[in-house]
């Protein structure tokens, strides 16, 4: 079976990888194209582009997709079928109607919830008990093709959007190629998604990181699990950015220093300090913030932070700068 893998980010490797292991011959990759990354703006090639070059694949990079030029290298490829992860490009119809068995799409959520650009974050962020993969052929509209099969995964408490996207690309590498056999072999049959069940995840942009204490500690503390390691949950403090990337909701302890704690207290408004945690009044209870990042500094715990510096209580985090 020719496989054509069109891919570039660190989720979309283990499929590749697991296509190259077995019987399938991919006969060629597709990648965005390479952009300046890091403070260097440097030019650095993806994790996909990476490993198929280690593998010795043959690798193009399309800055547009309906390109002529790009059209007859697929086309010369011939491929049976067109296996997709985290490719982040809108597939035209031509090719979508190029492989003979269709294009299959290897999407971090269990369709028809979460179709998007960022499922997983969404489901995260959304405080879901659990997620999945689902396998599906895809068509002209945004992750609404046939489902030819699905696994789930548990979302724990802690769990950030990192953590699930790494057990879920390990997930679908491993559920792809079973399922694309059985696909290929005629012995699936794909289910329509029900489209009332449907929700979007749309791409999340930098300012989604901003921190509305407005919103309960267990809205929030999903929020900057969710939002983990992009782009990451900020909060102001007398004008200077601080970033927000480990919380907790309080615990009763019977020992909180929340003398401040109270339903008159404005949210965003620092109510206790421990060694361990800055206590925050929210919406609706007390969020412990456990790591952070202040202004022109690195990630650190709060543990490493207040040992050299005092923090008030009464200050207040804001939404702006001002």
């Amino acid at each position: 079976m020719r496989v054509v893998f069109m891919g570039t980010p660190e989720f979309a490797v283990p499929t590749l990888q697991h296509l190259f292991n077995s019987e399938c011959a991919v006969v060629g990759v597709v990648c965005q194209p390479d952009r300046p990354s890091g403070r260097g703006k440097k030019i650095q090639f993806g994790p996909v582009k990476t490993f198929a070059l280690a593998q010795n694949l043959p690798v193009v990079q399309p800055e547009k997709m309906k390109a002529p030029e790009f059209m007859e290298v697929l086309r010369s490829w011939s491929p049976d079928v067109i296996v997709v992860a985290a490719f982040g490009r809108i597939l035209p119809q031509a090719i979508l109607d190029l492989p003979a068995k269709g294009c299959l799409n290897v999407h971090g959520s269990l369709l028809p919830k979460y179709r998007g650009a960022a499922p997983i974050q969404w489901a995260v962020i959304n405080g879901e008990p659990e997620t999945g993969v689902t396998i599906m052929v895809m068509d002209a509209g945004l992750d609404t093709g046939a489902i030819l099969e699905q696994a789930v995964m548990p979302i724990s408490a802690e769990d950030t959007a990192g953590d699930v996207a790494g057990r879920m690309a390990e997930m679908g590498g491993s559920l792809l190629v079973p399922t694309l056999q059985k696909w290929v072999a005629g012995s699936i049959t794909p289910q329509v998604q029900n489209e009332s069940q449907s929700t979007l995840a749309p791409i999340l942009k930098k300012e989604d990181g901003l921190l509305d204490w407005s919103q309960s500690a267990s809205t929030l503390a999903n929020r900057v699990r969710g939002l983990s390691p992009w782009p990451g949950g900020y909060t102001f403090v007398k004008g200077e950015r601080w970033g927000v990337w480990k919380v907790q909701v309080e615990e009763a302890d019977g020992d909180s220093p929340l003398s401040m704690k109270g339903s008159h207290v404005a949210p965003g408004t620092i109510v206790g300090v421990t060694k361990h945690a800055i206590q925050v009044q929210t919406g609706d209870g007390v969020l412990h913030l456990k790591d952070i990042q202040p202004a022109n500094k690195k990630r650190m715990a709060v543990t490493q932070y207040v040992a050299g510096h005092h923090i008030e209580v009464g200050m207040q985090f804001l939404r702006a700068s001002e």
